[in-house]
């Protein structure tokens, strides 16, 4: 049996389409940057496990480090989407679009650091398993 949609049933300009909360938005981008932090990390120590270095400037990054930086930089892109869900026309083409771009971007201190190639492309990596996971969850959160 079926209900018939009534007038009052359809969303209006008026009355839109409910969208996610704040708070399943934050709830799904915590999971998901606890799940980016620990495959970061992952990356880190199987890049490290098959003899790319993680020396930086002839220091060693820590593969702990690569969990905590994709935590405050995830943190950081929920408080953007937060603020994307309140003021943007369009939250999730610019949430998209803005993070996307912030991702390239943030290849640029990667490819100006003193060292291997190899080293390069494993930074640049764990920047794109992180924002893959983010980027994503966050984005289905959004209307």
């Amino acid at each position: 049996m079926s209900t018939p949609v009534t007038a009052t049933d359809r969303p209006t300009a008026a009355r839109p389409i409910p969208t996610a909360t704040v708070g399943s938005l934050l709830l799904a981008g915590s999971a998901a940057t606890v799940a980016a932090a620990v495959a970061t990390a992952l990356v880190a120590a199987g890049g490290q496990a098959v003899g790319i270095s993680l020396n930086v400037s002839g220091a060693p990054i820590p593969v702990p480090g690569f969990a905590v930086l994709t935590a405050i930089f995830s943190v950081l892109g929920l408080v953007i989407a937060t603020a994307l869900r309140r003021f943007a026309r369009r939250p999730r083409t610019t949430w998209i679009r803005t993070t996307v771009a912030l991702t390239v971007l943030s290849f640029v201190p990667d490819l100006l650091a003193d060292a291997t190639v190899a080293t390069k492309v494993l930074l640049m990596l764990t920047h794109v398993v992180a924002a893959a996971i983010v980027i994503t969850v966050v984005a289905r959160r959004l209307s």
